[in-house]
């Protein structure tokens, strides 16, 4: 009896020793770890400065134009333009094109005469002449006649002050010397006059009338 007794106080004992700690265990996450010891499945997390400064895009400078190779070219393209005014003028056979012709021979030769007097003044030397490029374009349509002439001159005078505009247009916004920028301000009006002209006698002249 006095055994039974001994025997029962020290299973007791053990049990109520082993409880706290059954009790942490339990507490514990899975690996014997807590959770605050757990690993973080999260990936790590890239922190920027508040300071650190923004990228800009860059910015570029538009280059700067060659006055004196914009007086040469455009000498020489207005001497072009007149001598295939007059083509025009006699040689065409609508007259559309006989008017567009003439005007361009006005308009041109007032335009020379101005560039040759500020060439003159800036001492930079221009064309007398047209040069075999220019002269070719003249003889190419100097041998067409009638309609074919029409539709050949009109397509030119389309391509060529699509491209006197923008040459134009840019010695006036980009141009170094001031006097040059006035004389090319002050024609561009006239040859966007020019051009909406032709893109409307180029219409008319596709279309065989």
């Amino acid at each position: 009896m006095h055994l039974s007794r001994i025997l029962c106080t020290t299973f007791a004992t053990a049990a109520i020793c082993l409880f706290p700690l059954a009790g942490a265990a339990s507490a514990q996450a899975p690996g014997g770890q807590s959770p605050s010891q757990q690993p973080s499945t999260q990936g790590p997390r890239t922190m920027q400065s508040p300071n650190t400064p923004a990228t800009m895009p860059e910015t570029t400078t538009p280059a700067r134009v060659d006055d004196k190779k914009f007086l040469k070219d455009a000498a020489v393209g207005g001497m072009t333009e007149v001598e295939l005014g007059k083509l025009a003028a006699g040689k065409g056979s609508s007259d559309e094109v006989k008017q567009f012709g003439q005007k361009m021979v006005d308009d041109h030769s007032k335009a020379n005469d101005e560039l040759k007097q500020l060439a003159a003044k800036e001492n930079v030397p221009v064309p007398e002449s047209l040069d075999s490029k220019h002269q070719s374009r003249v003889d190419k349509l100097s041998k067409l006649s009638g309609p074919d002439f029409d539709k050949a001159y009109m397509k030119d005078q389309l391509k060529d002050h699509e491209q006197d505009v923008r040459e134009f247009q840019n010695e006036a916004q980009n141009g170094s010397d001031p006097n040059v920028q006035q004389f090319a301000s002050k024609t561009l009006p006239t040859l966007q006059e020019h051009l909406e002209m032709a893109k409307n006698v180029n219409k008319t002249t596709k279309k065989g009338k």
